[in-house]
């Protein structure tokens, strides 16, 4: 069973900077384990099928718009049914006045009364994103993570293979570390992935025969990213003369991490090779590839030699 990852009320609420009109316990105690958030129009009126109670519910403009349309029994009542389903927490955009209905329910079903002076649309936007990001489900793989000409590039490989060097060299370039070692990639959505580095080893790399450099404190903040996106996959390993390596790159080979497909290369280590040049090329030729041009079959169809291009797809997950 996957692990089910959390976040506290208390950190949605430093986070969005949100009033706490009533918080009756601890709000770091109340954990979020949803990623997605209840505007309570339809259950206001009293349809409560496919309601999930865990889910933050987010009072705007039409809400209040419709319950100062009603007496204060009829609120009363539309209220009760609310909060009696034992809600996360309540929170109110825009500043709205809190109805006194809505505070003396909340005192009395124990529920979090939260207040955001953002609209409604801004508040939702990033509040969805921001749960999107600390709820996703998430792995931890052996490699270097690091942006090359803005495309996430995940170096992979076995240890010693040369991955620290090659990044190293991409910064010296001008391109951004974002995690060595230990890349912690979570899944932010059903077709793309966020990489970064847990926060005890961010910004530091090891260099056998140096040890651990600060890269941040070495070449500056220009040079180091706390995030990125993960666009390809590259294998590192050492040459292996019987092995046919692809020359040509017609075939679209990809790599499956938590489910999602990402373009991925295998690149054969030998010395001489720079390998720093080389992921740049990659960057640059993957990027073109999602624009639609394939240099491989545009050099084919120039011979005369009509090739489609096939998927290969390798479950990552297994490493």
């Amino acid at each position: 069973m996957p692990e089910q990852f959390t976040v506290s009320l208390q950190s949605v609420i430093d986070e969005f900077q949100l009033e706490v009109i009533h918080a009756p316990c601890d709000l770091n105690t109340i954990l979020l384990a949803e990623n997605d958030i209840i505007r309570p129009g339809l259950q206001l009126m009293g349809f409560y099928e496919y309601f999930n109670p865990e889910r933050l519910q987010v009072v705007g403009n039409m809400e209040f718009a419709y319950l100062s349309s009603v007496d204060e029994a009829t609120r009363y009542a539309h209220l009760e049914r609310l909060f009696a389903h034992h809600i996360t927490a309540l929170c109110i955009t825009r500043s709205h006045d809190i109805f006194p209905e809505m505070l003396t329910l909340a005192q009395k079903y124990q529920v979090p009364l939260l207040r955001s002076k953002e609209s409604t649309s801004h508040f939702t936007t990033a509040l969805l994103s921001y749960l999107n990001h600390n709820l996703a489900p998430r792995v931890t793989r052996h490699g270097v993570l690091i942006e090359i000409y803005g495309e996430g590039v995940f170096i992979t490989g076995e240890s010693g293979v040369g991955k620290s060097e090659c990044a190293i060299e991409l910064v010296k370039r001008g391109h951004r570390l974002v995690a060595d070692d230990a890349v912690e990639i979570r899944k932010v959505s059903n077709d793309s992935l966020v990489g970064t580095s847990p926060d005890n080893i961010r910004h530091f790399l090891e260099l056998r025969g140096i040890g651990i450099i600060n890269v941040r404190r070495l070449f500056g903040m220009g040079s180091v990213k706390v995030q990125q996106q993960i666009d390809m996959i590259v294998q590192l390993e050492l040459w292996n003369s019987a092995k046919i390596y692809d020359r040509m790159g017609v075939d679209r080979q990809y790599s499956t991490i938590l489910g999602v497909k990402t373009p991925s290369l295998v690149i054969p280590v030998t010395p001489g090779r720079n390998l720093a040049v080389i992921m740049e090329v990659a960057a640059m030729n993957n990027r073109q590839k999602k624009m639609g041009y394939n240099a491989g079959q545009e050099l084919m169809m120039r011979l005369g030699t009509k090739m489609e291009g096939r998927e290969i797809i390798n479950e990552f997950d297994e490493f």
